[in-house]
């Protein structure tokens, strides 16, 4: 039966009498802990994975040697992630956010079918995956891969544990505490006019400059790819039916739709194989960037406009059975396959910095270089917008956010693993600009050659074979870091088949990337105008209202407007726009999770003395953030390098522009180049400036409060009776699926009665 909690709980003084018409809503404390309680198999396992995973470490950071087995960064990863899920996550949830699943979520409490909505707990770990794994898991490890694999490999398996899984979880749990407010708005809340402003200002800015980077991720993976183009664009209908489906022809049948959309995912890769060798789906289906660009942008509108059951909950989802398929595929392949790395733990660009991929030392910029997998602040944006307003208990926040995080920061370990398996010649080769190479294979080969890295000898025939294997007119500087992923997944799957796939298993890649990155498209868009209808909601309340449509199409509208302008710059940028802004969505990215983790750190120093000395769990992922993002801000304004400094780069080609010099390029180009560079240098200076103000302002509230100064209110959302109960994991326990049997024996009309009780 259903009944108010403690009276320690924040929520009305009202007590709540138990509901005699209705089973528990929750899984009784006494027996979580009969299930929690430690047994010899338990113990047993526990220390198998222990011992797997610290074997796993030292074959990768001490023994290593002049090769080392991929298999390795397999088990180190995945042993590393259960321990963390397993026992820190658990006392992040004792000791921090203390869930109350008899508490009604926003979903079941505002619920109205569009925004809010109860949603299934696989689907919504489906929709959440789906829409924080974009480009950096994937782009950013490849990148990063430069200065060896063991800098990035300890990034992304230590940072995730500490930092990205804890600055989701957090942010998700107490955006759901209330009532879906974004992170901009719950900075206002917290850290009063000055810091919410900034925080407010700096999470609008970087929104648009991360959604714009995706997108063009996106528009590079699919420029010139019919097969790619066909297979992303009816992912859209597929996703229409799916929503339909469950809303209307088989509510609540989840598995069932489930295996329908999944066959016809497969069924859409592969006929857009057969449709790009017909001529006239190439014709038809063969797209420049621009044109994309510019179909990416209107999708953007209309799926953020859209009730979110209807395509982009079911897109997401159906996107997961990808994205997870793929990447557990690709790990099964290393596990059997054994690929043997050749790539050193630390390569001579680890100590000088000047490598031809991206210029800068190691610290700060390997940990902005890899800007998701292990900690991102688009996720704080995504946790606290779309996610929050579909859970349906309050343990599932656990569930989603940490573990989701766990999931990302595994495909960027694949991402890695994939881009070192290849050559280092030819990786370099793919991923060294244009202006470097010449763009033709003997440009390249000379280039690569003179770079001086031990062991490796590049020969145009490497270059040509492998165009040939993958069905490409070239490799040679495909930048981006999308491309060479894609030839790392298809090097390792083509190992089982002896090579006779390896053209198919590289489209297949790229399609695999587009569709991957285009779901955190559609889900930040969503998200940015929630944001903005908040903000702008404290001047004109009536934007608030998430049912109002003129509201929505306004903030929607103004928001695309803002990424859709820094894509088609990006499109039409003669130097190539990933390598241009690139360095600034890593920098933007990271500030913008140091903002999420200083307004965390606020609100947990409010909720009282029992908190305060878990309040390390936020700080220490914080400081390092700060320290690197500001750190790695102050490069980009200040360096004299023009590789590194945004302003130095600025001043060489204006300066170069004004005395009529082309030895940099065309004027077309030079004037490009002068544009971009004062736009990011811009953006570089207000990014650094908001997230330091924040950040300041954090530290000042969390002293007060430890002090007992200052506003303690926690501005969390009045407590309301649950009537509904769901699992709390992907698995029900035995006293879950107990209770569930309690609540599927309620009458159909008692059910739907709850259900809308809200």
């Amino acid at each position: 039966m259903s009944t108010r909690p403690p009276s320690s709980q924040k929520g009305g003084s009202t007590a709540l009498a138990p509901d005699p018409e209705l089973p528990p809503v929750e899984v009784p404390q006494s027996e979580r802990e009969r299930e929690g309680r430690w047994s010899l198999p338990k113990i047993l396992l526990w220390i198998g994975i222990a011992l797997l995973g610290g074997l796993a470490w030292v074959m990768l950071a001490i023994v290593r040697g002049e090769t080392v087995n991929a298999i390795w960064f397999v088990f180190a990863s995945v042993c590393t992630y259960l321990i963390g899920y397993r026992f820190y996550s658990k006392v992040i949830q004792k000791f921090i956010t203390r869930p109350d699943d008899t508490r009604a979520t926003p979903a079941e409490r505002k619920q109205d079918g569009k925004d809010y909505v109860p949603t299934d707990r696989r689907v919504l770990y489906g929709h959440h995956f789906a829409a924080i794994a974009g480009a950096g898991p994937l782009v950013g490890p490849v990148l990063a891969a430069q200065m060896g694999f063991l800098p990035g490999t300890i990034w992304i398996i230590i940072g995730v544990i500490f930092a990205g899984a804890v600055q989701d979880y957090l942010v998700l749990y107490f955006s759901m505490r209330r009532g879906g407010r974004s992170i901009g708005q719950m900075a206002r809340d917290q850290l009063g006019r000055i810091g919410g402003t900034a925080a407010i200002i700096a999470s609008l800015l970087i929104m648009i400059i991360i959604v714009a980077i995706l997108a063009l991720v996106v528009v590079n993976a699919l420029g010139e790819s019919p097969w790619g183009v066909f297979s992303v664009s009816m992912t859209i209908p597929i996703a229409l039916f799916m929503g339909c489906y469950l809303r209307w022809i088989r509510p609540g049948r989840i598995t069932e739709i489930s295996i329908i959309g999944f066959a016809l995912l497969m069924l859409a890769i592969v006929a857009g194989g057969w449709i790009a060798e017909t001529e006239w789906g190439a014709a038809a289906f063969t797209l420049d960037r621009t044109t994309i660009a510019w179909g990416i942008i209107v999708y953007g509108f209309i799926a953020a406009v859209l009730p979110v059951w209807l395509l982009l909950a079911p897109r997401d989802y159906l996107s997961t059975f990808m994205k997870i398929g793929v990447i557990v595929m690709l790990a099964g392949a290393i596990v059997l396959v054994r690929p043997e790395i050749q790539v050193p733990a630390f390569t001579q660009f680890a100590e000088t910095g000047l490598g031809p991929v991206w210029s800068g030392p190691l610290f700060p910029f390997l940990f902005v270089t890899i800007a998701c997998g292990a900690l991102s602040g688009f996720h704080a944006l995504i946790a606290s917008g779309t996610t929050p307003k579909l859970i349906e208990k309050e343990r599932q926040t656990r569930f989603i956010g940490y573990g989701g995080m766990l999931m990302e920061s595994f495909v960027a370990i694949m991402a890695l693993v994939a881009a070192i398996s290849i050559d280092q010649g030819i990786y370099f080769a793919m991923n060294s600009p244009a202006a470097l190479t010449g763009g033709t294979v003997e440009g390249a080969v000379a280039f690569v050659n003179n770079l001086g890295l031990q062991g490796v000898t590049l020969t145009p025939d490497m270059l040509t074979t492998t165009a040939e294997n993958v069905g490409e007119p070239s490799v040679v500087s495909r930048t981006g870091g999308a491309p060479t992923l894609a030839l790392g997944i298809a090097h390792i799957m083509s190992s089982i088949d002896g090579g006779a796939l390896m053209a198919f298993w590289y489209h297949f890649a790229i399609m695999f990337e587009a569709l991957f990155i285009l779901t955190a498209v559609d889900a930040g868009t969503r998200v940015a105008r929630f944001m903005l209808q908040d903000s702008i909601g404290t001047f004109v309340p009536k934007f608030r209202d998430v049912t109002w449509r003129p509201g929505v199409w306004i903030c929607t509208a103004v928001m695309v407007a803002g990424w859709g302008a820094i894509l088609i710059l990006g499109v039409t940028d003669p130097l190539g726009g990933i390598n241009t802004f690139f360095p600034l969505f890593g920098i933007a990215n990271q500030l913008l999770a140091a903002i999420a983790l200083a307004v965390v750190l606020a609100i947990v120093a409010k909720r009282g003395k029992s908190y305060v000395k878990w309040l390390w769990i936020i700080a220490v992922p914080l400081a390092f953030t700060a320290v690197v993002t500001i750190t790695a801000s102050m490069y980009k304004i200040f360096s004299p390098v023009p590789s590194i400094g945004y302003w130095a780069n600025h001043v060489r080609y204006r300066d170069a522009l004004a005395a009529g010099d082309d030895t940099l390029g065309t004027p077309a180009v030079m004037e490009a180049v002068v544009r971009n560079t004062a736009v990011q240098g811009t953006l570089s200076i207000i990014f650094v400036s908001l997230a330091i103000v924040v950040m300041v302002t954090s530290v000042i509230v969390t002293i007060r409060a430890i002090g007992g100064k200052g506003d303690t209110g926690q501005h969390e959302d009045e407590y309301v009776p649950s009537r509904r109960f769901a699992p709390s994991g992907f698995l029900a326990t035995k006293a879950e699926r107990a209770i569930e049997k309690e609540w599927a024996a309620l009458p159909d009309a008692a059910q739907r009665k709850e259900a809308s009780r809200h």
